[in-house]
């Protein structure tokens, strides 16, 4: 019973001493000029002598109620995304960017669904050629320290390492920006994006 004790205790140790020096990025982003300040993501451009291989689970983005869910959807470069089809018409999926290869995933119906493997780092436009209200955006960056906005604003990047970054943010109606953060234990950082 001693000897279990112990080895629980030097488990816990290690996991604490593990996630010790892990620290967290957050803040907000206003959009000057916007109504709401939601879908702009803010990501760690790189990590120092670390490459990131993706998510073996795909991430999915649905078309409902003729809207893409979600507007926005950052992934880690390299994620595979499906698309599925929730609407009981038939929609379509296509990117104009080259950085996403100028995909089209044709046409399909109802509960069916189709995928692409966002290969590089990009901001991909995707539209519909049934229905060209329809936009959403997949913004595949190059770590997995990302987030996105909501309505106020507001963001929360978890379980960084501690350390000197640059930190992207990116709105589809303002102009990109960035700028170096040290992150220590937690960290405040806020940022202002104008109109394009």
């Amino acid at each position: 019973m001693r000897t279990r004790s112990w080895v629980m205790a030097a488990f816990a140790a290690l996991v604490v001493a593990g996630t010790a020096d892990a620290g967290e990025l957050k803040g907000k982003v206003k959009v000057v000029g916007a109504r709401t300040s939601a879908d702009a993501v803010v990501y760690i451009e790189a990590v120092a002598g670390k490459t990131f291989v993706p998510p073996a689970a795909h991430a999915a983005m649905d078309q409902k109620n003729m809207l893409f869910v979600p507007h926005v959807m950052p992934v880690v470069v390299g994620t595979t995304v499906d698309f599925l089809n929730s609407d009981p018409v038939r929609h379509n999926v296509f990117s104009p960017d080259k950085c996403a290869d100028k995909v089209n995933l044709g046409s399909w119906p109802q509960g069916e669904m189709r995928s692409f493997t966002f290969k590089q780092p990009c901001v991909a436009t995707l539209l519909c050629n049934v229905h060209p209200e329809m936009e959403a955006f997949v913004v595949a960056v190059p770590t997995p320290f990302f987030a996105v906005t909501g309505p106020d604003g507001a963001y929360v990047i978890k379980d960084l390492p501690d350390g000197a970054y640059t930190v992207k943010v990116w709105h589809p109606k303002a102009k990109e920006t960035s700028r170096s953060v040290n992150v220590a234990g937690a960290t405040a950082a806020d940022f202002e994006l104008t109109r394009k």
